[in-house]
């Protein structure tokens, strides 16, 4: 039976598992995310779990922070003056913001703290420093 290996165009279901077993994400009702496994496409941990897999299989993987959305980083953790939003703005603490970045995808930020004068942005990925569990099933090899 093939294999999955670098370079093929594979379909999956998956779910995301943070370490209480909360369900992060999944789209095992949904349809299968199709990727190239080499091309940097979903987080590496994710990638080398699908090598050697064989359509209909399925397995569970641990995949460590470093190997999924990296370390948190202190230094992605700024203030900004509140006076650089629009006045009516509402701001509530865990609130996810895409903050323009001129010609670039905007950046995803969460409201950490919100004063009278300023806003606490956190721009980490929401899951950088966690080691994830990831349920995999491999639904077929396309190239």
């Amino acid at each position: 039976m093939a294999e999955a290996n670098f370079g093929n165009t594979v379909k999956v279901h998956y779910a995301v598992k943070l370490d209480d077993s909360t369900v992060f994400d999944s789209n095992f009702n949904l349809e299968p995310l199709t990727f190239t496994i080499g091309l940097g496409q979903v987080i590496p941990g994710f990638e080398q779990a699908v090598i050697g897999m064989s359509p209909g299989t399925s397995k569970t993987v641990r995949v460590s922070s470093d190997e999924a959305y990296g370390p948190y980083n202190k230094e992605l953790v700024s203030e900004v003056d509140r006076k650089e939003f629009p006045a009516d703005f509402k701001f509530e603490v865990g609130q996810h913001l895409q903050i323009p970045q001129g010609f670039e995808q905007p950046m995803l930020a969460t409201v950490l703290n919100v004063s009278e004068a300023r806003i606490t942005l956190d721009i980490n990925h929401p899951l950088a420093g966690k080691d994830l569990t990831i349920d995999i099933q491999l639904i077929e090899i396309l190239l």
